[in-house]
């Protein structure tokens, strides 16, 4: 048997992924005729489970997941075991599902440095939010910026309960120093989900814009970041004393 016919799909699954749709042009033919960016986020995982089940369509299949998860970024939360019990999946789609989603986590934020300038703090979200909103402790970032706002480097300067009395504003600045930026965007998680800023947020956010001052470094934003939310701190007027 050639390489090729090795590799390629039982026709009897290539016969009941098209029977899935039998009004309309199958996802992967979708993707080879006009490219990823053309699917849907259901196409797309209709795609990787390939199958449906007995009444349900790999495509109705897909939509039930996006649906009671809240799309593929609460898919990706889901725990591999809980994935593995819903009806449709099993440890063989579970893990297919799960690997791709890691892929497209890890490609995401696997040089976010090199992404453009920044004029919002929807830039920064944009880069953190995959990451940030799915981890069970909180986390702090920097962004590291030069004078036209350019992003020189992210760094994690801190993991655990981010309280005043824990965060050293000096550990905040020190690769600020090295790296000869001229301003820095602070991140930080809530893993509870909801983005409103803590008591303890606003008086970090004042200690660091002070000490910023002495250096000659702008804290441009403190952005606080919950499940599919955000809230910029400096938008509302939190810690920061202009």
């Amino acid at each position: 048997m050639s390489e090729s016919k090795s590799l390629s799909e039982p026709k009897s699954q290539q016969h009941r992924f098209k029977r899935d749709f039998p009004d309309q042009i199958p996802p992967r033919e979708k993707l080879q005729q006009n490219g990823a960016v053309s699917l849907s986020d259901d196409e797309l995982l209709a795609i990787l489970l390939r199958v449906g089940i007995s009444g349900e369509s790999v495509l109705e299949l897909s939509r039930r997941l996006l649906h009671e998860y809240g799309g593929l970024t609460g898919l990706s939360r889901v725990p591999f075991d809980e994935l593995c019990q819903v009806r449709g999946l099993g440890e063989a789609k579970a893990s297919q599902l799960k690997a791709a989603l890691e892929m497209g986590r890890r490609l995401l934020v696997a040089n976010p440095e090199a992404r453009s300038t920044v004029r919002s703090p929807n830039d920064i979200v944009g880069m953190l939010m995959l990451e940030m909103n799915q981890l069970e402790q909180e986390v702090l970032k920097v962004v590291l910026l030069n004078t036209k706002n350019q992003i020189i480097r992210i760094i994690e300067v801190y993991r655990g309960t981010l309280m005043s009395s824990n965060v050293r504003v000096a550990e905040l600045f020190r690769e600020a120093i090295r790296q000869n930026a001229t301003s820095i965007i602070m991140a930080h998680n809530h893993p509870s989900g909801d983005p409103t800023p803590s008591a303890d947020d606003v008086r970090v956010t004042g200690d660091v814009q002070k000490a910023g001052k002495l250096m000659d470094i702008e804290l441009l934003d403190h952005l606080v970041i919950g499940h599919q939310r955000f809230i910029s701190m400096r938008e509302k007027g939190l810690g920061f004393n202009e």
